[in-house]
This record gives structure tokens, C-alpha cells and sequence, in this order.
């Protein structure tokens, strides 16, 4: 039921609820997207008009150089004395607002080779004007206090490029040249641009207060020679202006060294800008500082977030209006479900007798909830007769059951049986001819090492050792065939345990496989631990030990590493001996390793008849140890055999 109500919730209110925030996010973005883009669109404009600003000043000083050299007082001044010419010079330099004015009455050779590139551009009907930038020594030639005007101190500023030096002095002059079309003399005039304060605000107010009649302080414009502020109404934090700043290596990149326009966000000195920044040339076209125009990002960006907050309430107070009616109609809706949900509950619970009960509705709803009461009659009468069936029909099932588990459980085991009868009848027949086959050469080799020891006389004594260990084996193999004759016969096996101490156990099973381990390029590392002495027939620990080692020699055919380690063990109270025989052979897959006990089990196709393992387990099993197997395919197998100390056999 609540699945349907979701649905139908999901239904009437994804409308308002998914698709109208979806088109209102969008809506917003489109919008925040075209409000930036009229932000840069403005400062690309405000650029523009600086830049105009800018040429409109050279024009004018072009101009009025122009006017000056072709005025009479001029001409009339060339001709009289030099000090009056220079008074004349100097009353027309403070009435036109430069800072210099030279002539040179030769031509553009006169003038100083900072000079020459503007000189050299004048024609005689056309002024040429131009930024120009000057170094120390030429502001110096011209003037002490122009060369001190010019001279910035920089001030250390976040992101800059680093560069060695902590002062600027050279300066940025808009210098303007009028050549003379008869003698060809130059009148050249210029002004220093480096704190020129009155330039700056003049062309801020042009550009922010009179054609927007916005707050100057919102509006910034500023003048760079290279990158650091020469000119600028930007403030810094204690109110004075930012002269000496440098501007940040990003726009640097783009602009000085990339000769690009920059019109984004950047970081002013202490606040966000919308900023535009452009290349400012010489005559030559050579890049010597930028021209920058920016207004402060916060008012706008609090009036772009107050916007999209006032649409994200709007939002909030539509869907808190409209949520609440659309739960309410639908309450109509879902009343009557919900209690057909209920009754459906309860029968599903076992309460067969749980009705709607009446149902005023005529509608649909109402005739469902009708044929559900009836329905629920019929299920009712139903269970009752169901019940009495299955009662009488668990009785039987419950019998027959029982029945089948017993007769399952004696066939399992009448056919486990008959298994190992078949098997242990089977071996039964093969080692009583093996065994007498093996017996007859046995005895013989043994009469033969008796006559041998006779006819060597005193030579024997040097050989003891190896006619003692023939003699020994061959006793051996009379003791293996007579326990393999004992595993296929019911009883116990018979041999007087004894008292073995696990490591020469290994040493003398090491001795009986060296030729097969020598044979397949094996190496034997051995490791033993102090360990207590156990209790059981020496012959069988040593057929078991020599057992794991001719299998670990068979699963390292192209050599390997044969690790046997002795050591003391507890095992469930009792202290023992474990015995470790790992090698690094193939392995034994999952799927197997649980057989490998088992009677006539083997993973070597055509080696062997699987009965080594399930042999070994027997013997240890009888001296009350524990034999068992760890492997990895493609990593080599573990053999662990634990067995008793002699002390807990004696106590028990």
C-alpha cells in the first residue's frame, strides 16, 4: 500500500517537485551565465573606452604640439635670443600641461635616442604620438624631478612573478614630435605618466562616474608599466593608493607575454574584480605595460545570490502550499486502501476472520472492497476443510518419513560396508601372493648375507656397518608385508610398541630415501626442537616417515626442497611430538585433498596403489596420533603427524 500511495505521490507531485527545480536550476544557470556575461561585456566596454581615452590623449598632445610649432609667437621666438626662446619653451610647457618640451632645430639627430622613434615617425602635415618608456638615466637628463617622480617603490604582492628588484624607475611618457616641413627641426613634448594621479581619475570618472553614475571607489582603472601600477585609483588596505602593486603572474602570462586581452575575475590588490586588461605598446609595437579597467565582483555577486535565494523561497513557499493540498485530496484516495491493506494484513497473519466490514463508497474502491469480504468468506470456509486434510496427511507424511531415513541410514551403511569389504578383499588376495612371492628372495638374501659374513672373515668388521643395515631391511620387509597382510584382516595389529625419539626416527628414514631424493635433484633441510620421547612400534613410524618422503620425492620429479621440522606440540591437554614434512612439489587440488586417505586413493595415474596414505593413517591412528594435510596446487604440500608423549600413555 505504501508502495501505491509512493507512486501515486511520486505521480501527481514529480511536477513541482523534480521537473520544476530541475527547470528552475537550469533557468538559474542560463541566467547566472548571461549575468556574467554581461558583467565582462561591461568591463569589455569600460576597456574599450579606456583605451580610446588613452589614444584621444596622444591625439591631443599630437595636436596641440602641432599647434604650437606652427603658431607665430613660435616663430617669432626661433629668432631671438636662446634665453628668450626658453622662456618661451617653458611659458608654453606650463600653459599646455606638459612636463617637457625640446627643439631641435637640426632635426631628429639633436634629440636623444629615447626621442628618435617618435621624432622620426612626425611628418611634416602629421604629428606622431606615442607611450614611451624611459630609463632612469634619459629621465635624469631631462630632468632631476621627473627622474624622482618616476621612481616607485614596489610593494610585495600575492601571486606577483618574482623578479630582483624592489624598485621601479624607469617611467611611462606619452611623448608627441612635430617636424617643420622647410628646415626639418623637431619640437618634441611629453608627459611623465608615473603618478600622474589627475590622468587616472580623469579617465575613471569618464569611464564609472559620468556615463553610469556609479560610486568611484566601485570603479577602478589603472596604468602598468610591465606590471606594476604606476598610475591607479585601486586603494589599498590603509586607504593610500596602490602605487608599486604588481599584478598577478596569470594575467602577466596572458597579457605582457601572450599579448592577449583579459576580461574575467582576477584578484586586485585586497578584493575580487571583474577585471579587463590590455597591452599597451611603443611606436615600435613592442609590448611596455598594460591599461586596466575593473569594477568590484561583491555587489553584483550578492545581488546574483540574493536572486537565486529569493527564487530557491519562492520555491520552498509554492511547495509548502501546494504539498499539504495535494496529501490532503489524496488522504480521500488512500483512507479506503489502507484499510483494505489492513484487513489483507491480518488474513495473511491467520486472521481468516478479519472483515472491511461496510462500505460506503459506490464508487470502485467500494466494490473492490465488497468482492474482498466475500472472497475472504470463501477462503475461510476453505482453510477450515484444508486444515482437517492436512492433518491426517502430515500424520502419514511424518510416518513414511521416518521410515524412508532408517531404511536410507542401513543402506548407507550396508553399502559403506560392502565397500571396504570388496576393497580390503581385494588387497586381501593380492599382498597374501605378494607377501609369499617377496618372503621366498628375503630369505634368501638373508642366507646369502649369513654365508657372506662367514667367508669374510676378518674383512667383515670393516664392512659391518652396511651387512648390519642390509641385514636390518631385509628384516624390514618381512615386518611391512606382515603389517600389510594385518591391514587387510580385522584386529589389531601386533608388535611391541617402544620408545622413540622422533628425530632419529627421521634420521634413519633419511638414510632408507637418499637415493631417491639424490635422484630427483632434492634438497633436504631439517630443523628439530628439543622434543619428549613417544611410544610406538619404531618399524611402523619409520614405514609412515619413509612413506611422506617418497611421496614429496614423487611431486618434485624436476628437484625442489624437502623441509622436515620436529618440535613439541600440545594437542587438547595432552603434550606430544609434531613431526613437519613439507615440500614444494605439485601440490594437491581442493577438490582431492579431502581422499587422500582414502583406501586405493592416489593422484598418481598409473603410480602406485593408494594405499601408502591410508596405511600411514591407520598406524598413526592405532599410537593415538594424528595425521594430517595441508596443500596448495602449484605450491607444494604439508604433512603434519602428531603423536603422543610417552608420559601421557604411561599415565593413562
Amino acid at each position: 500500500m505504501r508502495s501505491v500511495r509512493l507512486k501515486l505521490l511520486l505521480l501527481a507531485l514529480s511536477p513541482l517537485v523534480v521537473l520544476l527545480p530541475l527547470l528552475l536550476g537550469v533557468t538559474m544557470m542560463r541566467w547566472i551565465d548571461k549575468f556574467d556575461e554581461l558583467l565582462i561585456a561591461k568591463v569589455e566596454s569600460d576597456l574599450r573606452i579606456a583605451g580610446q581615452y588613452l589614444g584621444r590623449l596622444e591625439d591631443g598632445l599630437a595636436s596641440d604640439i602641432s599647434a604650437l610649432a606652427r603658431s607665430v609667437g613660435f616663430a617669432a621666438a626661433r629668432h631671438t635670443q636662446n634665453d628668450e626662446f626658453a622662456r618661451f619653451l617653458r611659458d608654453a610647457q606650463d600653459d599646455m600641461g606638459v612636463d617637457f618640451l625640446l627643439f631641435a632645430g637640426n632635426g631628429v639627430g639633436d634629440l636623444p635616442v629615447s626621442f628618435a622613434a617618435v621624432a622620426a615617425a612626425a611628418r611634416p602635415e602629421q604629428p606622431s604620438a606615442s607611450l614611451v618608456l624611459f630609463s632612469e638615466s634619459d629621465l635624469q637628463a631631462l630632468s632631476p624631478e621627473l627622474a624622482e617622480r618616476a621612481r616607485i617603490a614596489l610593494v610585495p604582492t600575492e601571486a606577483a612573478r618574482e623578479i630582483d628588484r624592489d624598485v621601479e624607475t624607469r617611467g611611462m611618457v606619452l611623448l608627441a614630435a612635430h617636424r617643420d616641413s622647410e628646415d626639418g627641426s623637431v619640437l618634441v613634448g611629453g608627459r611623465l605618466l608615473n603618478q600622474n594621479l589627475d590622468f587616472i581619475d580623469t579617465m575613471n570618472d569618464l569611464i564609472y562616474r559620468n556615463a553610469h553614475g556609479a560610486d568611484v571607489r566601485q570603479g577602478t582603472t589603472t596604468l602598468f608599466l610591465d606590471d606594476v601600477r604606476i598610475s591607479t585609483n585601486v586603494r589599498l588596505f590603509a586607504g593610500n593608493r596602490a602605487l608599486g602593486t604588481r599584478v598577478s603572474e596569470a594575467v602577466w602570462q596572458k597579457v605582457m607575454q601572450g599579448g592577449e586581452i583579459w576580461l574575467d575575475r582576477a584578484f586586485v590588490v585586497n578584493d575580487w574584480y571583474v577585471s579587463g586588461y590590455e597591452p599597451i605598446s611603443d611606436i615600435s609595437g613592442s609590448r611596455i605595460g598594460m591599461l586596466y579597467t575593473g569594477f568590484l565582483d561583491a555587489p553584483f555577486t550578492t545581488q546574483r545570490n540574493e536572486m537565486v535565494l529569493s527564487l530557491i523561497a519562492a520555491f520552498i513557499v509554492v511547495a509548502g502550499l501546494t504539498i499539504p493540498l495535494f496529501l490532503h485530496l489524496a488522504r480521500g484516495i488512500f483512507a479506503p486502501l489502507e484499510q483494505m491493506t489492513k484487513t489483507m494484513e491480518l488474513a495473511e497473519l491467520g486472521g481468516l476472520d478479519a472483515r472491511i466490514g461496510p462500505v460506503k463508497a459506490r464508487d470502485e474502491i467500494g466494490t473492490v472492497a465488497r468482492h474482498l469480504d466475500r472472497l475472504l468468506d470463501q477462503v475461510q470456509e476453505r482453510d477450515e476443510e484444508l486444515r482437517g486434510y492436512a492433518d491426517n496427511l502430515n500424520e502419514l507424511v511424518d510416518q513414511r518419513t521416518e521410515e524412508l531415513r532408517e531404511a536410507n541410514r542401513k543402506l548407507e551403511a550396508t553399502f559403506a560396508q560392502l565397500v571396504i569389504s570388496e576393497k580390503l578383499a581385494s588387497i586381501g588376495e593380492i599382498t597374501a601372493g605378494v607377501a609369499h612371492e617377496i618372503n621366498n628372495p628375503v630369505a634368501v638374501i638373508q642366507g646369502n648375507l649369513e654365508v657372506l659374513k662367514a667367508g669374510l672373515g676378518p674383512i667383515a668388521a670393516e664392512h659391518r656397518t652396511e651387512l648390519d643395515l642390509i641385514d636390518a631391511q631385509t628384516h624390514r620387509i618381512n615386518i611391512i608385508v606382515g603389517k600389510l597382510l594385518d591391514f587387510t584382516r580385522s584386529g589389531e595389529m601386533s608388535e611391541a610398541d617402544a620408545l622413540v625419539d622422533a628425530r632419529q626416527a627421521i634420521e634413519d628414514a633419511l638414510v632408507l630415501v637418499t637415493a631417491d631424493l639424490r635422484k630427483h635433484f632434492i634438497e633436504t633441510l631439517t630443523h628439530h626442537e628439543p622434543a619428549p620421547i613417544i611410544q610406538i612400534v619404531e618399524t611402523e613410524l619409520q614405514q609412515v616417515l619413509v612413506n611422506l618422503m617418497i611421496n614429496a620425492a614423487q611431486a618434485m620429479k624436476n628437484g625442489g626442497l624437502l623441509t622436515i621440522n620436529t618440535g613439541p606440540k600440545t594437542r587438547e591437554g595432552l603434550s606430544g611430538v609434531e613431526i613437519s614434512i613439507r615440500d614444494t612439489g605439485e601440490g594437491i587440488s581442493a577438490d582431492k585433498l579431502g581422499n587422500v586417505f582414502d583406501p586405493f586413493f592416489t593422484t598418481k595415474l598409473a603410480e602406485g596403489t593408494g594405499l601408502g596414505l591410508s596405511i600411514s593413517q591407520a598406524l598413526i591412528t592405532r599410537a593415538g596420533g594424528l595425521i594430517s594435510v595441508e596443500s596448495i596446487k602449484g605450491e607444494g604440500s604439508h604433512f603434519s603427524v602428531w603423536l603422543p608423549a610417552a608420559v601421557n600413555l604411561s599415565a593413562a
